[in-house]
């Protein structure tokens, strides 16, 4: 029912679709609601349609935005639930191959505007499912997850060619991790050869209105020919005053800045917003979930911890 314009969508396809990607997922959590736990998980999948206005396709975009909106503000009341919403950009899936081979999707022109050069595998997007269903996604809880190689930050003119030269690393593959700065380290898991990744809290540690200046230095210290990743911390934006917000929003506008400009070469950043009084053991899971190979397709994005 697609490639017709929005306003002659049959409407039993429109309300189709609107059940299925917007009314289903709240019906199923009103029917289960009296037998989860205090704590329990809720995911919701998304899409980058969500974000960004895809035409042609009738009602999907909306009812995505519905989704993630609608998954957010569950959050707020219902503290007893855990719910996040996972927004995945292009999947090498079955439905995605079928429109490859009938003509509908260019596989070229989608690449064009992901960063990283590629389409996700559909093991990214069950890892990053399975991370937000466990407990340790619990600083996530009411948070958005862009998982689309960098699209839903992109906003350049130039397109991006496929990738080459840089293949996937198994994400099972050890973490090489170094942290900078004031943290904690992490427990090891890693050999020398593992993914090369980088944790720099540095930021943390400046004043307002040098956060921006912070950030770029992080990012300069980072050297990588290759796939490797570089986590940002960023101390919460709560209770900044004016004067500073600005700089505060160019430091994440940085991120996704310079996400656009690595993506050819697999380097990924991104960071983690820290929330006051959240201890860095409760963090732990996430730091390493974000910098390792199982989210490899996760770059340009700021997760704000709760």
């Amino acid at each position: 029912s697609s490639n017709r314009p929005t306003v002659d969508q049959a409407a039993g396809d429109w309300q189709r679709l609107l059940d299925l990607n917007l009314r289903a997922p709240a019906r199923l959590v009103s029917a289960l609601r009296s037998r989860l736990a205090d704590g329990a998980r809720v995911v919701n999948v998304a899409s980058g349609a969500g974000l960004r206005a895809i035409p042609w396709r009738g009602g999907y975009s909306p009812s995505k935005a519905g989704l993630i909106a609608q998954s957010r503000a569950l959050a707020q009341p219902d503290p007893g639930l855990r719910v996040t919403v996972l927004c995945p950009g292009y999947v090498q899936t079955e439905l995605v191959a079928g429109l490859i081979a009938s003509g509908r999707l260019d596989p070229a022109r989608a690449v064009a505007k992901i960063p990283l050069g590629r389409l996700a595998d559909p093991d990214e997007i069950a890892c990053a499912l399975a991370f937000l269903a466990s407990t340790h996604a619990a600083p996530l809880a009411g948070g958005l997850v862009c998982m689309d190689g960098g699209s839903s930050v992109y906003g350049g003119s130039q397109t991006y060619a496929p990738a080459a030269g840089h293949g996937r690393i198994p994400a099972d593959a050890p973490l090489s991790l170094t942290v900078r700065g004031d943290w904690p380290p992490l427990p090891p898991d890693s050999a020398g050869d593992g993914y090369p990744a980088v944790l720099d809290a540095t930021v943390l540690a400046s004043a307002p209105g040098q956060r921006l200046a912070a950030a770029l230095q992080a990012a300069q210290r980072f050297t990588s020919d290759g796939p490797a990743s570089l986590t940002l911390l960023l101390p919460d934006d709560e209770n900044l005053d004016w004067e500073h917000a600005g700089d505060h929003a160019a430091a994440r506008m940085l991120i996704a800045s310079l996400a656009c400009e690595w993506g050819p070469a697999a380097r990924r950043i991104n960071a983690v917003q820290i929330a006051q009084g959240t201890s860095p053991e409760a963090l732990a899971p996430l730091l390493r979930f974000v910098a390792g190979a199982q989210a490899q397709y996760l770059t340009g994005q700021v997760l704000c911890s709760r």
